[in-house]
């Protein structure tokens, strides 16, 4: 149609590779990695002076008097480097032989050492992008985790507790030094503004299945949650606020399951407050892998006809559709094959 402004594709903008952070191997630091091939580079140094020293009688120095120990730490300095001034040379058979099968491997591996590092950084800037492009590639039916601070970590531990893998879920949030951390926790991160589709393109929103939005603002919490929806219809979107009043503004931005922090902890302190003991149990129950678990699953065949107080995990709910029903209401009487149940288990 013309005048139609074509899409890239997600993924070959020239952006597409900008703030995204894979997860941290294990190395060594770069202070301690340098220091290493400086000490081996004037241990080499210090071998070859002595070997060049100790057979001074062979080498020829055009200054004459002799070959002196700087001599020799000249001449090896120059010979590692491939400098090569030619005013001290060696004229015996044994010095030359010595200088063919020592000084010239020393030299070889004197040179390794000094463009080693070079070489070890463009070879890491490599197999980064080849990590990248993989990742990329294979990323699909994954979770986007926007914020990582307190909301977005517990979420992202229970994700890991519920059997998530850990390059299933990315993180996204401004801050280079929290994407850092997560990278160290095994997790792929972006760096940016959630509320900017370029940023969830890149973190490979549209492809995405879930997406948990945590940030520390409702206001963003809203613009986050249109962007997100608006790149993708199908994916189940949960989202956390502060203040109840801004529940419906993302309910209508596209929500699926919106989560009131403060309303919620609220409830947990007054109902904590009457009782104790239930509140504790409150608390166990949404710590997952701790106590007890609450766990949605499907109805299993054996147990399809019968009712909820038969099966063998305690059902409180019953999925149908896009409903949940109360176990006690007289829906729920009989579970379906295509039912869910939401029941109490024993963690783990």
């Amino acid at each position: 149609m013309k005048g139609r402004r074509r899409e890239p594709t997600p993924g070959t903008e020239p952006w597409a590779d900008a703030g995204i952070v894979l997860p941290a191997r294990r190395a060594a630091p770069a202070v301690r990695q340098v220091g290493s091939r400086l000490l081996v580079a004037f241990a080499v140094l210090v071998a070859t002076t002595l070997i060049v020293y100790v057979d001074r009688g062979g080498y020829n120095d055009n200054a004459g008097g002799g070959v002196s120990f700087l001599d020799a730490a000249y001449y090896a300095t120059v010979t590692l480097s491939t400098t090569g001034y030619g005013d001290i040379t060696p004229f015996s058979d044994g010095a030359r032989l010595t200088n063919i099968f020592v000084i010239t491997p020393l030299r070889v591996l004197f040179l390794i050492i000094l463009v080693g590092t070079t070489l070890e950084v463009l070879t890491e800037r490599t197999r980064q992008q080849w990590r990248l492009n993989r990742w990329r590639s294979t990323v699909r039916e994954h979770t986007v985790v926007i914020g990582y601070g307190t909301k977005g970590r517990s979420a992202v531990g229970t994700l890991l507790g519920q059997g998530v893998k850990k390059e299933e879920i990315v993180v996204v949030d401004p801050q280079r030094k929290v994407i850092d951390q997560a990278a160290q926790h095994g997790l792929v991160g972006v760096v940016g503004d959630a509320t900017r589709t370029d940023t969830l393109l890149r973190a490979a929103l549209p492809a995405a299945a879930r997406v948990v939005i945590a940030p520390e603002r409702d206001d963003t919490a809203v613009l986050v949650t249109l962007t997100a929806r608006q790149l993708n219809k199908a994916a189940t979107v949960v989202a956390a606020v502060r203040e109840d009043e801004n529940a419906p503004l993302l309910r209508q931005s596209g929500a699926d399951v919106v989560v009131t922090s403060s309303s919620s902890a609220g409830r947990l302190l007054g109902m904590s407050m009457l009782s104790p003991h239930a509140g504790e149990v409150m608390e166990d129950l949404l710590t997952y892998g701790n106590g007890l678990d609450v766990v949605e699953r499907p109805v299993t065949r054996a147990e399809a006809g019968h009712g909820p107080r038969e099966c063998e995990d305690l059902v409180v709910a019953v999925v149908r559709g896009r409903r949940v029903l109360n176990y006690t209401e007289p829906e729920a009487a009989v579970l379906q094959l295509t039912d869910r149940v939401i029941v109490i288990r024993p963690a783990g």
